[in-house]
């Protein structure tokens, strides 16, 4: 059992996001750091020590226009160049000064062309880039009651994501995301995971709605919505975070390392972990060192994945049937208090990779190196 489990976890795919490199913060401060990218080649370059140390974070996700370069294809060429792809291209219309009302759902059709034109050109950006997955998340909604029609909102979306699909190519899809408030307060146009399913459902297999773990009111049972969109082939990825209160840039397995268990094991159940679905990382390290950040991330996931793996399913199968409710529940507590670090170490050694990630590139000497290296110009961060 032990060589299946590794065999899956050596084949786990795990995206890290190119902003997680560069200086993030709060709506009330940015902390710089030293060392920090600036520009999209070098947000790669940090990226890959993460696959270097961890073995499985392959690809890196851009955010465009943050990751805005010249030659999408060259930077392609360099992300290979250091062992790692191209992921997810994340599209922006969230900031700029003209979607204030919204993007592709702003009453004036101005803006809604604007945003619409840049969902296109990011599909542009992937065919360059040779990406086959778009990101959508858009702020759109409004604070106060009658500021806006909602159905004719929900209109205007269906509309935008009508147009963008239709330029999809046949090997791409899109997955659309959703956040249940902020900054939209009063109603969120993509609020939750009905929403972003109605949708794609209406457009095709090509359209998939991502789970953001972050972006759930306290108490949502995220394995249901987990287990639903699997059940009905509309669940194309995750973006991995953890929240306390509000917001969701906190490492993943911060919060609520049990619940990330228990998501893994309805991916694992539900046949998700085997069917392309994407794995990534949407987090922004605002006080703990960047690349470390990803990399205590990436082994977290592994960790609960582990632990899931572990289950015993038929043993769970039984006492399901039988109803014995207290026999279910210890089949999972079980596997979820294994301690499953010995087993990943070991693999990372039949792997070729040190045993301890965290600890191997602490002393890798590339912290110092791109503190030295990494001097003058503008480091990258929100907006660049």
């Amino acid at each position: 059992m032990t060589v299946d489990i590794k065999a899956q976890l050596r084949a786990q795919h795990i995206e890290t996001p190119s902003w997680a490199y560069g200086n993030s913060g709060t709506r009330f401060k940015v902390f710089a750091q030293r060392g920090v990218p600036r520009d999209p080649y070098e947000k790669i370059a940090d990226a890959a020590q993460v696959h270097l140390f961890t073995g499985v974070a392959p690809t890196v996700a851009l955010h465009i226009p943050w990751d805005r370069v010249d030659d999408y294809a060259d930077l392609a060429r360099h992300a290979r160049e250091l062992g790692v792809g191209i992921g997810a291209i994340n599209s922006n219309v969230f900031q700029d000064d003209d979607y204030m009302l919204g993007s592709v759902t702003h009453p004036d059709a101005r803006v809604r062309r604007k945003a619409i034109q840049h969902l296109l050109d990011c599909v542009d950006i992937m065919d360059a880039a040779g990406s086959d997955t778009l990101k959508l998340w858009f702020s759109d909604g409004i604070n106060y009651p009658g500021q806006d029609d909602i159905r004719a909102r929900q209109d205007r979306l269906a509309e935008a994501l009508t147009e963008v699909y239709a330029r999809l190519g046949p090997s791409q899809r899109f997955l659309l995301e959703y956040k249940f408030f902020e900054p939209a307060f009063y109603a969120t146009d993509v609020p939750d995971w009905g929403t972003a399913y109605a949708h794609c459902l209406r457009l095709g297999p090509q359209a998939q709605v991502v789970v953001d773990t972050g972006h759930h009111a306290p108490g949502t049972n995220i394995e249901f919505i987990v287990a639903f969109l699997l059940r009905e082939g509309k669940l194309g990825g995750f973006d991995f975070n953890s929240r306390f209160y509000a917001d969701d840039d906190l490492m993943v397995g911060a919060a609520d390392p049990f619940q990330l268990f228990r998501i893994m094991y309805e991916v694992i159940r539900g046949g998700g972990y085997t069917s392309g679905i994407a794995f990534m990382l949407d987090q922004c390290h605002n006080i703990e060192p960047k690349i470390p950040g990803q990399i205590r991330s990436v082994m977290n996931v592994q960790e609960a994945t582990a632990k899931a793996l572990l289950v015993d399913r038929a043993a769970l199968a039984a006492a399901q049937t039988s109803g014995d409710v207290l026999a279910a529940n210890a089949v999972l507590m079980d596997a979820y208090n294994t301690d499953v670090r010995p087993l990943l170490a070991d693999l990372r050694q039949e792997m070729s990779l040190a045993p301890d990630p965290m600890a191997a590139y602490a002393a890798s000497g590339y912290p110092e190196k791109i503190v030295t290296e990494r001097v003058g110009g503008t480091q990258a961060g929100w907006g660049a």
